[in-house]
């Protein structure tokens, strides 16, 4: 049977991609820092390990044929990494983003897309087969944006109200990930993923009180209050390099690929899709 290592397995997209590699009858195997606290299915082996520590992966690492990596810690542990993953797997697919990506969304100063940049750069050197997933702003994001005020009932207060997105389904990155570690053509690729359709923030918004049977108010701030109220969720930099794409963006269609579509033979799930299938998280 063929075993697939999962690092990053209780996230938003590795926890999908557990679950469908579940689905295909494969072993599945899964790093955890803390297997008791994993919450994965049964038949998924947990094994203690922690990325920022290398060393701890030996283990997880044998008898593994392909990884799914989303990377979680920090830069400081990304040769010692690879070099274990080397000696151990045949195949990568590694959950990157689309720095590469001609849209001035896309192309705003991000330290993330940097730290990606560079491990990227040592896995096409590593000589593993590789395959990049680059996917857009995810539709999850909402849940830690927005859900908490919607329950309350207050008003959502974000900044930039018309930017355009094209949010995707965590479920849809995972199928393209699936595919990519479990059958050939993939190897040397990379796929930009986004959802089907451009939605501005307040669309997105819209759509979520539509879901819960009430509507929701939307307060839109300015940058300077935006910096002040979002530092709670995230840190400053992650909230001007927000800010600066999606001010970036403005006056540009959403940028939307087919790749779900292409790769997996089913369209890729609408924002509307999404929040019906989380709409009891936004409830009270």
């Amino acid at each position: 049977m063929k075993q697939v290592l999962v690092i990053g397995a209780t996230g938003t997209v590795g926890r999908q991609v557990t679950a469908q590699l579940v689905a295909r009858d494969l072993g599945v195997r899964a790093v955890s820092r803390n297997p008791g606290s994993a919450d994965l299915p049964a038949v998924v082996e947990v094994v203690q390990g922690d990325l920022g520590v290398p060393s701890t992966l030996d283990r997880a690492l044998e008898g593994i044929d392909s990884l799914f990596l989303v990377w979680t810690a920090p830069p400081t542990a990304v040769v010692a990494a690879l070099e274990g993953f080397t000696r151990h797997i045949n195949r990568i697919v590694f959950l990157s983003s689309p720095h590469q990506t001609e849209h001035p969304f896309f192309q705003q100063p991000n330290p993330v897309a940097g730290l990606h940049a560079e491990i990227e750069r040592r896995i096409q050197n590593s000589g593993l087969q590789w395959t990049f997933l680059r996917p857009g702003m995810f539709a999850a994001n909402a849940l830690r944006w927005w859900a908490p005020t919607i329950r309350t009932g207050s008003a959502v207060r974000w900044p930039n109200a018309e930017a355009p997105t094209a949010p995707i389904h965590e479920g849809d990155i995972a199928a393209v990930a699936v595919r990519a570690l479990c059958e050939n053509g993939h190897s040397g690729k990379d796929y930009v993923l986004t959802g089907p359709q451009l939605l501005s923030q307040l669309e997105q918004v819209g759509i979520i009180g539509e879901a819960i049977g009430r509507p929701l108010r939307y307060e839109e701030i300015s940058p300077e209050e935006a910096r002040r109220e979002l530092l709670p969720l995230m840190p400053l930099a992650v909230i001007d390099m927000l800010m600066n794409a999606w001010a970036a963006g403005s006056g540009w269609p959403a940028y939307i690929t087919t790749s779900v579509a292409d790769l997996t033979g089913t369209p890729a799930r609408t924002f509307s899709d999404w929040v019906t299938d989380h709409a009891a998280e936004f409830r009270a």
